[in-house]
C-alpha cells in the first residue's frame, strides 16, 4: 500500500542511560504511516525501553524524538488518543470480566460498545467474556489486552511481544488481525525476540544489540545481505546434490535439469534468526 513521506514517529541520535549504565545508543530510524516496523533483539537489548520513551514513560538524554511530525516534548493529549498500546504494564482489571475491562476501555476512549462483540469473536474469547481476568490463563490474557488497545481503533499501534504465551492458533489470528490493520492504514512498532514472527509481518526491521541499532531493513534484503554463495538441489539418483551460484557451476546444474534429475532446488539464504546470530553472536 501506498505510505505517505512523513514519518508517524523518529529517533535521530537518542541515547539514555540508567545510572552509570548506557542502555541506549544513538538510535536512529524512522516509522512511515501503514508500515509495520520491526524491533528485534534479545532479552534486556533495550526494546521495552524504546516503546516507553516513545510513548513518554521515560525521558531521553541526548537526541531527538518526533511523534506526528513534532517533537516528542509538544505531543498533546490528542496525539497520544490515536495510539494503542500492548506491554508487559497493560493493565487489566483482575476482579473484571474480559468484556467489563473492554467496555470499560471503550468509555475511557470515548467509544461506544459496538464493536466489543466482534473483536471478542475475533480474538476467540466470545465463551470466555464472563470470566475475570484474575482466572484467566497468560494466552487470554494476553489477547484481552490486546483488544483493549485496540479498542478506539488507534492510527499508531505499539506492541510489545504481542504473541508471547499465545498458541500456534493464537499467533496466527494476531499476525491476520495486523495485516488487516496495516491494510487500513494503521501503523505498527513490534517489539518481539521472534524472528519469525518479524520476519511474516513485518515491512522493515531494526535489530537491536546492546542498545545499539546493527543492521535495519526490509527481512528479505537483510536475509540475501548474508546469503551464501551455495545451491542445494535434491535430485532422484544421486542424493543431495550442492553447488556455487556462479557460472562456474552452470553446467552442472543445466546437465541435472536435462536429465529429469533435479526434484527441488533452492539456493541457501539464512532465515532472520540466523542473521540476527551472525550480527550479534548470541542467542535471544
Amino acid at each position: 500500500m501506498m505510505m505517505s513521506d512523513s514519518p508517524v514517529l523518529s529517533m535521530e541520535g537518542v541515547c539514555l542511560s540508567f545510572g552509570a549504565k548506557r542502555v541506549l545508543e544513538g538510535l536512529t530510524f524512522s516509522v512511515a504511516r501503514g508500515e509495520c516496523f520491526g524491533f528485534l533483539g534479545s532479552s534486556g537489548a533495550g526494546k521495552t525501553t524504546t516503546i516507553k520513551l516513545l510513548t513518554r514513560q521515560l525521558k531521553k538524554d541526548a537526541g531527538r524524538i518526533a511523534l506526528f511530525g513534532r517533537p516528542i516534548e509538544n505531543a498533546s493529549d490528542a496525539d497520544y488518543e490515536r495510539i494503542g498500546i500492548l506491554s508487559d504494564t497493560s493493565a487489566l482489571y483482575e476482579r473484571m470480566s474480559i468484556e467489563d475491562n473492554l467496555k470499560l476501555y471503550a468509555k475511557i476512549r470515548g467509544r461506544g460498545e459496538g464493536d466489543i462483540g466482534r473483536l471478542l469473536e475475533r480474538m476467540n474469547l466470545s465463551d470466555d467474556r464472563k470470566t475475570l481476568v484474575k482466572n484467566c490463563s497468560k494466552g487470554m490474557r494476553q489477547r484481552a489486552a490486546l483488544l483493549a488497545a485496540l479498542i478506539h481503533s488507534p492510527e499508531l499501534l505499539f506492541l510489545d511481544e504481542p504473541t508471547s504465551g499465545l498458541d500456534p492458533a493464537a499467533r496466527a489470528e494476531v499476525h491476520r488481525m495486523l495485516a488487516e490493520l496495516k491494510a487500513a492504514g494503521t501503523t505498527v512498532f513490534l517489539t518481539t525476540h521472534d524472528m519469525a514472527e518479524a520476519d511474516a509481518v513485518c515491512d522493515r526491521i531494526a535489530i537491536l544489540d546492546e542498545g545499539r541499532i546493527v543492521a535495519e531493513g526490509v527481512p528479505a534484503s537483510l536475509k540475501l545481505r548474508f546469503a551464501r554463495n551455495r545451491v542445494v538441489m535434491a535430485t532422484r539418483t544421486r542424493g543431495m546434490v550442492t553447488t556455487t551460484k556462479d557460472a562456474a557451476a552452470a553446467d552442472e546444474v543445466r546437465e541435472l535439469f536435462a536429465s529429469g534429475e533435479v526434484l527441488s532446488i533452492h539456493s541457501d539464504e539464512p532465515n532472520l534468526e540466523e542473521v540476527f546470530l551472525e550480527l550479534t553472536g548470541r542467542e535471544f
